[in-house]
C-alpha cells in the first residue's frame, strides 16, 4: 500500500510540474511582443516577414491564435452570424501580392535582361495609359544594343514587334512619339555637332513655347525627331544650351509628366530612378508604383545603382538601403538591400 501511495504522489507531482511548465511556456508563446511582431509581419507595406511568421506560428496553440485574431480587427472580422473570427477579404488579397513579391523579384533577377525588358514592355501595353511610362523608361534608359535585344526577345516571345504593338495598342496622342522611341537605335559615341546643338535647342524652345496645349508636343515632328534620334551626349548638350538660351531648364517649360520623364530618362537617369523609388516606397503607393521598387533595383543593380543610391540620398536625405529597411519586410527586403549594397563602395551604406 505504501508503494502505491508513493507512486500516486509521484504521478501527481509530475502532473503538477508538467502543468506548471506548460503554463509558463504558454505565457512566453503568447506574449504581447510576439503578437505585435506577427501583426507587423502580416501588415507590411512591401513584403512579409517570413522569419517571424515561422518562429511564432509553429509554437502557438489554437487558443493563442484565437487571441491573436480577436486582438487584430484590421486583419480579422467577427462574423455576425456565427461569431467566429474570419480573415478580412481585402487582407487576403493584400497578402497574396505581398507573399509573391519575393518570388517575383527572384524571377526577374534570374531572367535574361532582354526577356525581362520584353515582358515589362508587354505588361505596359496590356495595361492602361498610366503604364506607358514604363515604355518610356525602357526606350530611354537602355543602351541601343540593350533596346535592340529587348526588341528581339519581344518578337521571339510574342510573335510581333514592339513597334507594331505600340502603334496598334497605344491610344492617344503619345503614340507617335512612343513608336519613335522604341524603334530608335541611337549613336552612342561622344561626337557632338555644336552647330546642330544650338540650332536644335532654339527649335525646341520655339516649338515648346508656341504650343499652348503642351499635349500637341507629342506629335510635333521636330520634337519627335530630336528626342527619338539624337544621341544622349548630344541631347545633354542641347538641354544645356536650352537653359543658357532661355534661362530655364527645358523640363520647366513642359507641363506633361510623360515629356518630363523622357527628358530625365535621357539625360539624368539617376534622378528619374530616385523619384520612381521614392514613389514606390510611400505608404499610399498604388500597385504599379510598388512594383517599380523591384523593377528599378533589379534592372539597375549592375548598371548605375551606385549613382542612383547617391542621388536618392542627396534628394531625400536618407540612404536608400535604410529606406528599404524601414518599409519592406522579410526575404524581399533582404534581397533588395543586398542588391543595392553590392553596388556601393565597401564601408558605405
Amino acid at each position: 500500500m505504501m508503494e502505491v501511495k508513493k507512486a500516486t504522489i509521484l504521478v501527481a507531482s509530475i502532473k503538477r510540474r508538467k502543468k506548471k511548465t506548460n503554463e509558463e511556456g504558454r505565457k512566453i508563446m503568447s506574449s504581447p511582443n510576439e503578437s505585435r511582431t506577427l501583426a507587423k509581419a502580416f501588415s507590411g507595406i512591401l513584403g512579409v516577414d517570413e522569419k517571424s511568421m515561422l518562429e511564432i506560428l509553429v509554437k502557438w496553440h489554437p487558443e493563442d491564435l484565437t487571441t491573436f485574431r480577436n486582438e487584430n480587427s484590421s486583419i480579422f472580422l467577427k462574423d455576425k452570424y456565427f461569431l467566429f473570427e474570419r480573415w478580412q477579404d481585402y487582407h487576403i488579397a493584400f497578402l497574396v501580392k505581398e507573399f509573391l513579391r519575393f518570388q517575383d523579384v527572384v524571377v526577374q533577377w534570374t531572367m535574361h535582361p532582354w526577356e525581362r525588358d520584353a515582358r515589362m514592355a508587354r505588361k505596359a501595353l496590356d495595361g492602361h495609359p498610366q503604364t506607358y511610362g514604363l515604355l518610356i523608361e525602357l526606350a530611354c534608359t537602355r543602351s541601343s544594343d540593350e533596346l535592340l535585344g529587348a526588341r528581339k526577345a519581344y518578337l521571339s516571345l510574342y510573335g510581333e514587334s514592339i513597334e507594331e504593338d505600340v502603334a496598334s495598342r497605344v491610344e492617344g496622342i503619345e503614340r507617335q512619339l512612343l513608336v519613335a522611341l522604341v524603334s530608335t537605335y541611337r549613336y552612342e559615341g561622344s561626337r557632338i555637332n555644336d552647330v546642330a546643338v544650338r540650332s536644335e535647342a532654339i527649335k525646341l524652345g520655339i516649338t515648346i513655347n508656341r504650343h499652348g496645349d503642351k499635349k500637341k508636343l507629342f506629335k510635333d515632328e521636330e520634337i519627335v525627331r530630336i528626342l527619338a534620334t539624337r544621341s544622349k551626349p548630344h541631347l545633354k548638350a542641347v538641354f544645356k544650351c536650352y537653359k543658357e538660351t532661355f534661362n530655364k531648364n527645358i523640363e520647366e517649360d513642359l507641363d506633361e509628366p510623360s515629356l518630363k520623364d523622357i527628358i530625365y530618362c535621357l539625360y539624368a537617369p539617376p534622378m528619374y530612378f530616385s523619384k520612381i523609388l521614392d514613389s514606390a516606397m510611400k505608404a499610399n503607393a498604388n500597385e504599379n508604383e510598388k512594383e517599380a521598387l523591384s523593377r528599378v533595383i533589379v534592372t539597375r543593380a549592375n548598371v548605375d545603382m551606385k549613382d542612383i543610391a547617391e542621388e536618392y540620398d542627396r534628394q531625400y536625405k536618407t540612404p536608400l538601403t535604410q529606406k528599404i529597411e524601414d518599409v519592406a519586410l522579410g526575404n524581399y527586403k533582404d534581397f533588395l538591400v543586398t542588391l543595392v549594397q553590392r553596388s556601393l563602395p565597401k564601408g558605405s551604406d
